[in-house]
């Protein structure tokens, strides 16, 4: 009986071992084929990655910094505005702490706060004094804390599809899971890395619905830097913590004094559009709520021109976001009712 215990142990153990290495070796062919493409800048005891694009001679805008969202990346953001922005305005394409390429940082990171004051001392770092902050999904609660806490360094806030108010219910037990001490650490590095690439293309997807997803996107957006263990654990732990954040930070947005545009999509299954940017709407004076008929969770690309628009606006030209977005042409791919709970899973 001794000897069969044994036998199992040594099977479990070398099971484990192979599910490690097969992760190890998996996370390290992503990278081989989404190298970092931007620059790791020290912000006060780690770095921070990003992407600088300068302003180009012919500029009319002023700088602009992008903030991803949940298991998303900086090349997320650059996919979707580099096109059409590149020479107007000096680009910061960021890699939130503890995704993409950056390092997660101190203890404070694992919070919108936190994150906000690196990007902070980033801009700090690249000679960027003030800026327009341009926030999608999580990425808006950063944005949020951005304005609520360094309003010197802020121009004007845009938030695209965000996640910023507490909501009822809690988030997905793969995130309560892997944000878990020690049983984290493990599932990350054993069962995760396999299943969430098999399972990368449905969720990509879901994101973009009803909208289908850019052919191109699983290449140039590059979701699968976020199935990475620790890029993924460092995710899950945002996730987990965002709901009681909200709860303790969101009254504080009423200080927000900062221009303001919030663009959402009408048919947004993972976050709820009405408790996000709505809250944000009735707690940030004069903030303009622009709503996309048949968007999904990614206007950023599925109405890129509206947020442009916006960009421009909060630089100072006359723009007409809702004209704008009433012209749009949205695709979609059925025409389905999103049953989803409110604020159901964070993805990119």
């Amino acid at each position: 009986m001794l000897n069969f215990a044994i036998a199992v142990s040594v099977v479990i153990v070398g099971l484990i071992l192979a599910a490690m290495g097969f992760s190890a070796w998996k996370a390290h062919a992503i990278e081989q084929r989404f190298p970092n493409r931007g620059e790791l800048t020290d912000v006060g005891g780690f770095q921070m990655n990003a992407l600088h694009i300068p302003a180009g001679p012919d500029a009319d805008l002023p700088p602009i910094v992008f903030i991803h969202g949940a298991g998303g990346n900086l090349r997320d953001q650059e996919a979707a505005f580099r096109p059409t922005l590149e020479g107007r305005a000096e680009l910061l394409f960021v890699d939130r702490p503890g995704h993409g390429y950056s390092e997660r940082g101190g203890e404070e990171n694992a919070w919108p706060d936190g994150q906000a004051a690196a990007i902070g001392s980033l801009m700090e770092a690249r000679g960027i004094d003030k800026a327009i902050i341009v926030g999608h999904s999580f990425g808006g609660a950063v944005t949020a804390s951005f304005g609520l806490y360094h309003p010197e360094k802020t121009l004007g806030l845009i938030f695209l599809a965000p996640a910023s108010h507490p909501w009822p219910g809690g988030v997905d037990w793969y995130y309560e899971l892997a944000a878990t001490p020690y049983l984290g650490w493990l599932f990350t590095r054993t069962v995760l890395v396999p299943a969430g690439l098999m399972r990368l293309d449905k969720a990509t997807k879901s994101v973009f619905d009803p909208n289908p997803r850019p052919d191109e996107y699983m290449e140039h957006g590059a979701p699968a830097l976020a199935v990475r263990p620790r890029s993924f654990r460092n995710n899950a732990i945002d996730v987990v913590n965002l709901n009681d954040y909200a709860r303790r930070v969101a009254p504080s947005y009423r200080t927000i004094e900062a221009p303001t545009v919030i663009i959402s999509g009408s048919r947004d299954g993972v976050v709820a559009e009405e408790i996000h940017s709505v809250g944000l709407k009735l707690d940030i004076d004069d903030a303009e709520l622009v709503w996309i008929d048949k968007c999904g969770h990614k206007p950023d690309y599925v109405a890129t021109d509206v947020a442009i628009a916006a960009i421009e606006k909060l630089a100072g030209r006359e723009r007409d976001l809702q004209g704008t977005a009433s012209r749009l042409d949205v695709r979609v791919t059925s025409d389905r009712a999103v049953t989803e709970p409110p604020g159901a899973p964070l993805e990119p």
